[in-house]
């Protein structure tokens, strides 16, 4: 198979898309209704539900055991990840907690590049460090917190950075041994369903004063956060986990920050507009670096998928 037949790059624009929407108004639920993040996280569960089911028409779930370790590890740790991320956020500074989450696309190119033997030239080398950079750039805020920039929350947030590179590598290995998208993002629905009665245990009471807002609106913005999740799968099946953890990881913060622009008429802080320069043009080398290579890139889970979301570029 031709390596441009099924390129990595439109599964990756969707998922900056979906994500970079669902970025902007994620928060909404919970800073305007205060409606609890381990509810956000249940339904968001729920939601993975929604693009599974379109994923598995036309698609055989493969039974093999190889399939079901690597999507219980790549669900596990994602949504594992989540939970923690939640626990960390309330005893720690957010300011110094998603930039140490953000470089979780370190630990999958590192893993990648050990163990998948994946190789890349000198120009996507420079765009990886640049897109690694506008991902740290832009986790800055642009105001400051009093909190304590110590204690139990740091181990946590290495752990979630280790945990979400794991993620995305396993997604990656996952198509190499033949695993279809649809299978892999099936295990990763189930893991999420499988915590939600620990997010239960950590939230204590159900919100039941909570205005019926609340659960809508993060119903829409999770399903997008769902939808974005599978155009990941497909996307690190159809590329290298070294170019496609920084690419997406890079260019969905950026979205997010337009459209905030755009809506809540908030301008980034000077980390955050270096991010954006640093996020397109480390994007665009990798981009073009790998597409002018011509290297067949897409895995044989790839290939195994029996019902694309998206239809196959034709040659011009």
């Amino acid at each position: 198979m031709n390596a441009g037949t099924k390129s990595w790059v439109p599964y990756a624009s969707l998922l900056v898309l979906f994500w970079g929407v669902w970025g902007a108004f994620s928060s909404e639920p919970n800073s305007r209704y205060g409606y609890p993040n381990e509810m956000i996280y249940i339904i968001w569960a729920c939601t993975m539900l929604i693009p599974a089911y379109f994923a598995m028409r036309g698609n055989t779930f493969d039974r093999r055991p190889t399939a079901a370790v690597y999507g219980l590890i790549a669900g596990l740790t994602g949504a594992g990840g989540q939970l923690l991320l939640f626990h960390a956020l309330a005893n720690g500074p957010a300011y110094l907690i998603f930039p140490l989450v953000s470089l979780s696309p370190v630990v999958t190119v590192l893993m990648a590049m050990a163990l998948l033997r994946e190789r890349i030239n000198r120009l996507a080398l420079v765009g990886v460090v640049a897109a690694l950079a506008a991902i740290v750039l832009l986790s800055i805020p642009s105001g400051t917190d009093d909190s304590n920039s110590h204690g139990p929350w740091l181990l946590m947030a290495i752990l979630i950075c280790v945990a979400w590179g794991v993620q995305a590598f396993c997604m990656r290995k996952a198509a190499v041994v033949g695993v279809n998208s649809a299978t892999t993002f099936g295990w990763m629905t189930i893991s999420g369903l499988l915590l939600v009665p620990v997010a239960f245990v950590m939230m204590g009471d159900f919100p039941s004063d909570a205005p019926w807002q609340a659960p809508a609106l993060t119903a829409v913005t999770q399903v997008l956060n769902a939808v974005g999740a599978l155009f990941l799968v497909m996307a690190f099946s159809r590329g290298k986990a070294t170019v496609v953890a920084p690419v997406t990881n890079a260019l969905a913060p950026v979205l997010t920050i337009v459209l905030s622009l755009a809506v809540y008429r908030t301008l980034p802080n000077v980390w955050g507009a270096l991010g954006i320069v640093l996020a397109l043009v480390g994007s665009t080398l990798m981009v073009y670096s790998d597409e002018k290579s011509g290297e067949n890139s897409v895995a044989p889970g790839a290939a195994d998928d029996g019902a694309d979301v998206l239809p196959a570029p034709q040659k011009s």
